[in-house]
């Protein structure tokens, strides 16, 4: 294997060696370079030989620089590699519940265990070797993100519809027992993998030992694409309920036993339940918070946290705000009490029924702008509206269905604001108008 140079940092040991764009690097001290990881792993050296194609000839260069230093080449993607494609057909797939039509990356599905690494992303390993777990443990690549769904291998080879998801559980094992810190999901299909399955799979990762950070249990997401697949039922308040019970009480098990949770619900649970969130300790260090868990109450509390500072401002304020229905009761309470405390400031909250996606699929992060303009179409008490930073790709310029936010805005006839997903500053968003405005400073009621 080999990774070709698209250009070099000016002044860096690279370009003092005479490497070009069109180079291509084959391997240092012997170990061939694949990729990002390895390349980034074995310059880290201040003294190595490398072994290079350089004008079309290969050479062997030694390399001295500052420990730690770039070595100063740069590759055409970040990974300089393709990114590993998923080998599974999921029952809960959610890139297979898509509408046609989308763009064409949306349903590209990556299962690459160096996205894992870099980005948090989560991986199943069905596609991966003993090699590329030897170099995980050798270069300590950690935390890994691992999706498990189930620890029946039987379940699980036909969960992710894949005769390697039994075999590939054995490498959580080699993980764990080697000190990489690994992060699990369990994303639970009613009636298939929770209930006692669920405790089966709980108790076998817990038994692996401290290696085991986190697990993290999220409702399967379910759109009304599914024809053809197989047939899954949605969690309804009482079914969460009962996920929440037994999640809870594996992870008050182990804070009992090691002084940390581990075992997680995620937020959907508690809200698709009617139950209240817990509080900011129950999450601890917040181990899985782009996984949802906790995503909601550090949300709210830093929203409260910012409204409690003074904020001297003058003149009025009313935004329209948007957001998915399952969060819309929490935003709704978040809005009043900040026009309780800043009575000049006057949200508007607007739930958003997914009808792009249809099924169960209520979370903020996948309104689409069609379902906005559609929706909030006569309905809008300002000139304003707030968009959720969420809702958008990380760009921030397009949703889901490839329309802009201006065009959202040009739709409805009226100024976009995008609000930042962190609380604090969606709080500081709200109140910022250019002018002062001082808090109310009376009693809640």
């Amino acid at each position: 294997m080999a990774v070709t140079i698209q250009n070099i940092d000016e002044n860096s040991p690279a370009e003092a060696l005479g490497l070009r764009a069109g180079d291509v690097l084959l391997s240092v001290d012997g170990e061939p370079l694949n990729d990002m990881l390895d390349y980034q792993f074995y310059t880290d050296s201040p003294h190595f030989s490398l072994v290079a194609r350089v004008s079309g000839q290969e050479k062997t260069l030694a390399v001295a620089k500052d420990e730690y230093a770039p070595f100063g080449c740069n590759f055409a993607t970040y990974l300089a590699d393709k990114k590993h494609s998923c080998a599974n057909h999921c029952m809960f797939c959610f890139i297979e519940q898509l509408p046609p039509g989308m763009r064409e990356t949306m349903y590209f599905k990556d299962d690459d265990e160096r996205l894992s690494f870099l980005f948090g992303n989560y991986i199943t390993m069905t596609n991966m070797a003993d090699h590329e777990i030897d170099r995980i443990i050798k270069m300590h690549i950690s935390p890994m993100n691992i999706s498990v769904h189930t620890t029946n291998p039987a379940l699980r080879v036909r969960m992710l519809a894949n005769r390697r998801g039994g075999e590939t559980l054995g490498y959580l094992a080699r993980l764990a027992n080697a000190g990489i810190a690994v992060n699990c999901q369990l994303v639970l299909c009613r009636g298939v993998n929770d209930g006692e399955e669920l405790r089966r799979t709980l108790s076998d990762l817990l038994a692996l030992g401290p290696g085991i950070r986190s697990i993290a249990a999220v409702p399967s997401g379910l759109t009304r694409y599914r024809k053809g697949l197989y047939p899954l039922m949605p969690y309804d308040a009482a079914s969460s309920a009962e996920v929440i019970d037994i999640l809870e009480a594996y992870g008050n098990s182990q804070k009992e036993k090691t002084g940390s949770r581990i075992v997680f619900p995620s937020d959907e649970w508690y809200l698709n339940a009617g139950r209240p969130l817990p509080s900011a300790a129950f999450y601890e260090d917040y181990a899985q918070l782009e996984n949802g868990v906790g995503m909601w109450r550090l949300f709210h509390d830093e929203f409260l946290d910012e409204l409690a500072r003074p904020h001297r401002v003058i003149g009025q304020k009313q935004i329209d705000l948007v957001t998915g229905t399952l969060a819309a009761p929490l935003i709704t309470d978040m809005m009043a009490e900040l026009h309780r405390q800043y009575p000049a400031v006057t949200p508007h909250v607007h739930p958003i029924q997914n009808d792009f996606f249809g099924g169960n699929v209520s979370v903020a992060g996948l309104v689409t702008g069609r379902d906005i303009v559609a929706q909030c179409k006569g309905k809008l008490q300002s000139g304003r509206l707030g968009i959720p930073e969420v809702m958008l790709r990380d760009e921030k310029d397009r949703f889901l269905d490839d329309m802009t936010p201006a065009e959202v805005g040009e739709a409805l006839g009226v100024q976009v604001e995008l609000l930042p997903c962190g609380g604090g500053e969606e709080a500081r968003a709200l109140l910022r108008t250019g002018l002062h405005l001082e808090r109310r400073r009376t009693p809640r009621g």
